[in-house]
């Protein structure tokens, strides 16, 4: 395994991913039952964004570096934002937390989070991170092998990231078949899997194996900040949201297209947001 995500930490997709993840959160938590939140590909907790890595590809000037002084963002933004600047408070953006800080930050006495990272290096930097916190478990181990090893969960109310590099050819089959597994073992677990956008054309088996996945309820919902058949990277990410949190799709109505204007690109972005299985 190769891929760190120190290079892109803070860019658009982050925001897509980061707000919406800690929406999904705060919705759940409407309610005072506990719940764990599971991350399969944790990477580290907090990111340099001055560093050699992140300041290599300043990849979040365009991502996060765009909302930071905004006055105008969207409360879904704006909360999101807040739980980056707790990390920042003279109001320099230096810092950017990951998903396993950004929710630990709005994890409840009650609830309890599960971690897993194959990196050995940010593996231990993430144990070592979270040593003092008894409520929060760091496991090295392949990520695909989260819903078999921890799922069903005690607290019988769940919030998984499917969030993988993306470095192998069978990543996206291997994202179905795991969600797969996870609802059969606990068919309420709220699911959020996060994956990139480069050439549509090769995402279409994609959408069709989720919308056939025998899954409750699957919303999806991409953001390009680029035409998607440009050769420019990664030119936008989408989330395959299962079993979400009503009123999350009312609210991302308005959300998506401020973030495609305010993140695009080269040209125009876009956005889409639909349902592939079980629409309310």
């Amino acid at each position: 395994m190769n891929y760190r995500h120190s290079y892109h930490a803070g860019n658009h997709a982050d925001v897509l991913k980061h707000a919406i993840l800690l929406r999904m959160l705060q919705l759940l938590q409407r309610k005072e039952a506990p719940l764990c939140y599971l991350d399969s590909h944790a990477g580290t907790a907090l990111y340099d964004l001055s560093g050699e890595q992140a300041g290599k590809t300043g990849e979040y000037r365009d991502g996060i570096g765009r909302l930071w002084s905004r006055e105008d963002l969207p409360a879904l933004l704006a909360g999101y934002r807040e739980a980056v600047a707790r990390h920042n408070p003279d109001g320099q953006l230096r810092l950017y937390p990951g998903s396993p800080q950004l929710l630990a930050d709005h994890l409840r006495e009650q609830d309890r989070m599960i971690l897993s990272e194959l990196h050995p290096e940010d593996a231990a930097t993430l144990k070592q991170h979270f040593a003092a916190q008894a409520h929060i478990a760091v496991h090295q181990r392949d990520g695909y092998e989260l819903p078999k090893a921890f799922l069903p969960v005690a607290e019988k109310r769940a919030l998984w990231l499917l969030d993988p590099p993306f470095e192998k050819g069978d990543d996206l089959q291997r994202c179905v078949q795991a969600i797969q597994t996870g609802i059969q073992r606990m068919r309420q677990t709220v699911v959020a899997l996060w994956y990139p956008i480069k050439d549509e054309r090769q995402l279409k088996a994609f959408y069709q194996h989720m919308a056939e996945a025998g899954l409750p309820k699957v919303l999806r919902v991409e953001l390009s900040v680029r035409p998607t058949d440009t050769s420019l990277g990664l030119n936008g990410s989408g989330l395959m949201l299962v079993n979400p949190p009503w009123p999350l799709w009312e609210e991302l109505e308005q959300v998506l297209p401020w973030l495609s204007e305010t993140l695009a690109q080269s040209g125009p972005g876009s956005w889409r947001m639909d349902w592939l299985a079980g629409e309310p």
